[in-house]
């Protein structure tokens, strides 16, 4: 393994923690005696471009420093080449890191993590979400929680968290279930009237909201989790419980495991790692040991 690293940064993430973060990140991994080299784009097809040039070129790990749509970015990049991945998580919800491991809004402790673990040799493969051409590391999410970061997204005030959290009092006024089709590997298609469906590859999404609360990262499948047919008033009942996972155990909660998963319903958009592929239908293939990642 060549002993350049590249942090592969973006600087608005966390309000601006990714251009902070990359400093005491790099310091800590160049400690461990590695070179390292650091990739900024112009927009996000640019910095793409950028870090699979040094993939190609051979840089011993790709490192994302930001938020999980960094990360997701970053996967794009690496997976299926062997490269090792992996992430000094400063954003918002920062779900891949707590997948893996790896700390949290904490560059150094981060960069030091993966520094004695490229060290060490310890690198494992993990799954992946794919969806055509584009990976994915924890959840797709369809439905309810697609509709708020829909809303969210068009929001221009406030900022932040915040945000959300009036998008989803905004979509609760109007909320009702939705009628999906969904289909398991290449069995028969479920008809069900849904708040929303989640395959998940890691078991969070949001800043830590436990969706898919079994989810394995090794295991060769996504854990589907449906929420049926709730009302306004159940739904605000059971929301608390997502956060410790807990909500797997009421009955209008299904989880299902599948290596293949159809998703349809009309006027949903599908979201992986917070990031929006577009309008169902999209068919979601769990691709085993699709990228090697550095840490515990």
């Amino acid at each position: 393994m060549t002993s350049e690293i590249t942090l592969f940064v973006n600087p608005t993430a966390g309000r601006g923690r990714g251009a902070h973060a990359a400093q005491p990140a790099a310091s800590a991994v160049r400690a461990a005696g590695f070179s390292v080299r650091t990739i900024l784009g112009a927009d996000a097809e640019d910095a793409l471009t950028r870090a699979r040039a040094a993939v190609a070129d051979g840089t011993g790990a790709l490192v994302a420093v930001g938020g999980d749509g960094m990360a997701n970015l970053a996967l794009q990049a690496v997976a299926g080449t062997g490269t090792p991945f992996g992430l000094v998580a400063v954003g918002t919800g920062n779900d891949l890191a707590r997948a893996l491991g790896l700390p949290v809004r904490d560059p150094a402790a981060a960069g030091r993590v993966i520094a004695d673990a490229l060290k060490g040799g310890r690198l494992r493969d993990i799954d992946l979400g794919r969806v055509d051409d584009r990976w994915f590391g924890t959840v797709l999410a369809s439905g309810f929680d697609s509709r708020v970061n829909d809303r969210g997204n068009r929001m221009r005030w406030p900022s932040g968290r915040l945000k959300y959290d009036l998008a989803m009092l905004a979509e609760l006024a109007s909320f009702r279930p939705f009628p999906y089709r969904v289909t398991l590997d290449d069995g028969e298609a479920m008809e069900v009237e849904a708040t929303l469906v989640a395959v998940g590859n890691g078991s969070s999404y949001g800043g830590g909201m436990r969706i898919c609360p079994g989810a394995d990262l090794t295991d060769g499948l996504f854990d589907v989790t449906l929420v049926g047919d709730c009302s306004r008033r159940t739904l605000l009942r059971v929301f608390p419980a997502v956060y410790r996972g807990r909500h797997v155990d009421h009955p209008k909660v299904t989880v299902v495991r599948a290596a293949k998963v159809e998703v349809d319903a009309a006027g949903i958009t599908g979201y992986a790692d917070g990031e929006p592929l577009g309008p169902l239908p999209l068919t979601a293939r769990c691709v085993r040991g699709a990228v090697r990642v550095v840490g515990p």
